[in-house]
């Protein structure tokens, strides 16, 4: 059963360089046949895509799946969010930058 968040929340955000419809397709596919994870967010930058997901442990497990199914490099970072006010514990956000690999083109003269 899915927890109740705010539509907003997210605990990862997945980067993608250059922006890739093929790539965006094959992440929304998949979080879509699970009920335990959502997109909170998709925003359009200057050189991507950045897209706003409910799960860390689920984009640990994509981040494989992405580099068998696509060309690229990925990085995978954390930052400290906040921290837990009963318990003390440290929470991160994590960050997935998938960088394509670009195709080489014809040479130019």
């Amino acid at each position: 059963m899915r927890k109740q968040y705010r539509p907003d929340y997210y605990e990862a955000v997945i980067q993608i360089r250059p922006n890739d419809e093929k790539v965006f397709a094959f992440i929304k596919n998949d979080i879509n046949k699970r009920n335990d994870v959502f997109i909170s967010n998709a925003i359009e930058k200057k050189y991507g895509l950045d897209i706003y997901v409910s799960s860390q442990r689920y984009v640990r497990s994509l981040a494989k799946r992405l580099k068998q199914q696509f060309k690229g490099e990925l990085k995978l970072t954390y930052t400290l969010h906040t921290e837990d006010r009963q318990t003390s514990r440290k929470l991160h956000r994590a960050t997935l930058l998938f960088r394509l690999l670009e195709e080489p083109g014809p040479a130019q003269e």
